[in-house]
Parts: structure tokens; C-alpha cells; sequence
């Protein structure tokens, strides 16, 4: 069985929170996209974890890990991230950690022009995460990336070096006037941070194939959501990777291989993180309370998320590029506090209404429509059962159900791996 956990909106559904909750039912785990520009956060028995290179299953100790050959890896934030976990009493070895040889390194200078473009950019920035993300991808498609399998032959990885960093300092010193890479600090930085990680390097591709072979269940887990892909999310403000569940077998090294279910994650309200249209967004006291109810704040980097209800027009469209089969709805005891609650669930252009998402360049003349509906205004946290659920509870999820064509299977009450109410 192959499943994909993939994000119906902006990013920060709480994707991790349902791969660890699920994960107990796969034998593999694998990221197919993105680097560690993202996070997941992830609370339960064990501790409370952000994630933002392993993939979520690397918390269960029976489960195989793969950082796919889609990935792009900053292999010091991975080497730090596996320490951190090590001293948090997980286990990460060879056994449990396998690393696609073909996924592409992300390095100190992809990071230096990330940074670089955007102070650039001033107020026009994209909202980068300033991971070097778009940069070492930009070079991927150049072809003049490093990949993770070039670790495992030393010699032939130090010659090519030169050659690379002659080129990118044409960008670092001659177009931003930056002091120029040396190719001494960059095999300074594979000796430190890639030799250590040589034993997990493999044809992950291999791996995932024999074990679907072996009958082997295998979940792909998305970073970021559907709104942030490169090619049908609100771009340029979007990721450089494909965040969609049908790029997962791709991904992660079994192009011949396809998905038997589609699982998508999507929050109780609206969130998203950076730049770039968000049309049912909150400001002013509205924003803060519900960025404070729900601790809205990026794993990876910090930034306050925007806020906003929840947004049908973008999740019926999220859906369908996911290929949902069935949905998580997470977060939905952030809502407890409120005694109405408001559904976007058109948005008017042009003074017409609009029911579709629109091209992305037209979202930012887009305005929403709301639907108010009755809260429940008490403390959810306990329901382990549909029938737990007040039924104004009930009737929001059926409402959001409803509009966007979708099973709601799973309604996450808190962020503990337990805390969940199977709806269907």
C-alpha cells in the first residue's frame, strides 16, 4: 500500500502531527520534496520534537526513514537535527535512516545568495525562508548541483569543485559584490558535514521498489501544502518543489510506482506563512487572537503566521490538486474559544462572485465571502469520539464536508499523538 500525507493549503496543516499519529501502520516513511525550509512539529509520549529534514516516522522505532532522491539536504542542518533527536533519546542509524544518493546537497553558498537576493528584493521580497532553497534548485535544473551520492567518491567530488565554485562566484562577487566562495571552505564543509553521513547514502529508489515488492506499506510525506507548489500554487510565491501527492513516487525514487491513497491534511481555519496573496486573512485583534489560540508560528523559522477562517475556495481547489481520497482536519480545539465562527466560502472579483480558485495573479483583486455559523465556545480537548463532540462541532466539520466534497475521516483535538476523533 502507498500513501501519500500531502498539505491541502498554504503549508503548516499539521502534516507531522498526522504522519506520526498514522505512522504506526507503514514500514517506511520517505520525504519526496523541499529541504528544510518547512517544519513539523510533533507531540507525544516521548517528548515534544520540530522536524525539519527527518521525516516523521523517524519517532517510531520500528520504522524505516528516506529522504528521497526529490529532496534538496543541507547536510549540516541534518547532521545538528539527528543530534538533537539523539539527545532527545531517538535513534538514528544506518537501519533507520536511509538517504537517497541522488538528492542534492544544499550548500553554505545556496544559503549566502538566498539571503542575499532577498535584502535585494527589500520590500519586494518573496518571503523566502532564507534556507538556500530556490537557489540549490535553480542549480539542480542548471546541472550544477552536488548530489548526495558524490559523497561516497571523494576524489572524483573534490575535482569537480573548482570548476563549480569559479562559476557560482561569477553570482556571489560579480553580480552582488559579495566576497567570493573558495573552493578550500567548500571541501572543508563535505569533509565535516558529508563524511559522517556516507553510511546512510544508498539507491533509495532500490529500497522502496524491493520493499513494495515484499508488500511493505510505505507513506510519502509532503512539506509544505498544494498552495505552495511550484507549478499550481500562488507562485512566485511558492516553493521551488513539487508539493503535489502524484510527484510523491517520483520523488522518492520509484517513478514506476503509483499511489493507492491520497491522505490530505488541512487546519481548522486558515494559515500561512511569507509573502503573497491570502485572501480570507485576519488583521488586527481578529488575527492576534486566533494566531495566539492556535500558537501560529513557523517550526522552521519562527515568523507569526497569518491567520484567517477557514477558506473553501482555496481547500476545494487544494483537494483537487492532492487527489484527496479523504481528509485530516487538524486543530480544530483552536476554535473552542469562539462563540460564532465565519467560512469563507466564495470570493468576489470584479463584483462578480467566484467560486473557483482564480489564476494567482488575480487574488490579490479578490475579496471574501463569509458565512457565519455557530461556535461552540468549550473545551473539546477530551473528545476521543464522534458522539463526544458538540454538535455544534459536529455540524462545522459536515458544513466544511459538504463544501468541499471531501470525507473529513480524521478531526484533530490537540497536539498529542492520541488526541483525535476518527469522524467517519
Amino acid at each position: 500500500m502507498l500513501t501519500s500525507i500531502c498539505g491541502i493549503n498554504w503549508g503548516d496543516e499539521g502534516k507531522g502531527r498526522m504522519v506520526d499519529l498514522l505512522s504506526d501502520r507503514f514500514d517506511i516513511v520517505c520525504r519526496y520534496q523541499g529541504g528544510n525550509n518547512a517544519g513539523h512539529t510533533v507531540v507525544n509520549e516521548r517528548g515534544k520534537f520540530i522536524l525539519n529534514l527527518l521525516p516523521s516516522g523517524i519517532l517510531r522505532e520500528n520504522v524505516v526513514n528516506v529522504l528521497g532522491t526529490g529532496m534538496v539536504i543541507d547536510i549540516r542542518h541534518l547532521t545538528e537535527e539527528a543530534a538533537r533527536l539523539r539527545s532527545q533519546g531517538i535513534s538514528i542509524t544506518p537501519e533507520n535512516l536511509k538517504i537517497s544518493d541522488r538528492a542534492v546537497i544544499t550548500m553554505p553558498y545556496h544559503v549566502l545568495l538566498d539571503c542575499l537576493e532577498e535584502e535585494r528584493l527589500a520590500d519586494k521580497k518573496f518571503g523566502s525562508t532564507r534556507r538556500g532553497i530556490a537557489p540549490v534548485y535553480a542549480d539542480k535544473y542548471m546541472k550544477k548541483a552536488f548530489r548526495m551520492g558524490e559523497l561516497l567518491n571523494p576524489e572524483r567530488l573534490y575535482a569537480r569543485i573548482r570548476d563549480i565554485v569559479e562559476w557560482k562566484n561569477l553570482t556571489v562577487t560579480g553580480g552582488y559584490g559579495h566576497a567570493p566562495v573558495t573552493a578550500e571552505e567548500v571541501i572543508a564543509y563535505f569533509q565535516e558535514y558529508g563524511e559522517p553521513l556516507r553510511e546512510y547514502i544508498c539507491d533509495t529508489g532500490l529500497f522502496i521498489n524491493e520493499a513494495n515488492k515484499a508488500g511493505k506499506n510505505i507513506m510519502f510525506e509532503a512539506q509544505l501544502g498544494a498552495l505552495r507548489d511550484i507549478d499550481f500554487g500562488i507562485y512566485p510565491y511558492t516553493s521551488s518543489s513539487s508539493t503535489i501527492a502524484a510527484y510523491a513516487p517520483i520523488g522518492a525514487g520509484v517513478p514506476n510506482l503509483k499511489l493507492d491513497r491520497s491522505i490530505g491534511i488541512m487546519k481548522a481555519y486558515s494559515t500561512c506563512v511569507g509573502e503573497g496573496p491570502f485572501t480570507a486573512e485576519y488583521f488586527g485583534e481578529p488575527a492576534e487572537k486566533l494566531r495566539a489560540a492556535g500558537g501560529e508560528y513557523g517550526a522552521a523559522t519562527g515568523r507569526p503566521r497569518r491567520v484567517g477562517p477557514f477558506d473553501v475556495v482555496a481547500s476545494r481547489y487544494g483537494i483537487r490538486c492532492q487527489g484527496a481520497d479523504e481528509i485530516a482536519l487538524t486543530k480544530l480545539d483552536v476554535l473552542s474559544g469562539y462563540e460564532d465562527l465565519e467560512i469563507c466560502t466564495a470570493y468576489e472579483l470584479d463584483g462578480k462572485r467566484i467560486a473557483e480558485f482564480p489564476f494567482p495573479d488575480m487574488l490579490d483583486q479578490c475579496k471574501p465571502v463569509y458565512q457565519k455559523v455557530k461556535g461552540w465556545n468549550c473545551d473539546i480537548s477530551k473528545c476521543r469520539r464522534r458522539e463526544d463532540l458538540p454538535k455544534e462541532a459536529i455540524a462545522y466539520i459536515e458544513l466544511i464536508e459538504m463544501l468541499c466534497e471531501c470525507t473529513i475521516t480524521y478531526v484533530s483535538v490537540g497536539a498529542e499523538r492520541e488526541a483525535y476523533v476518527k469522524f467517519h
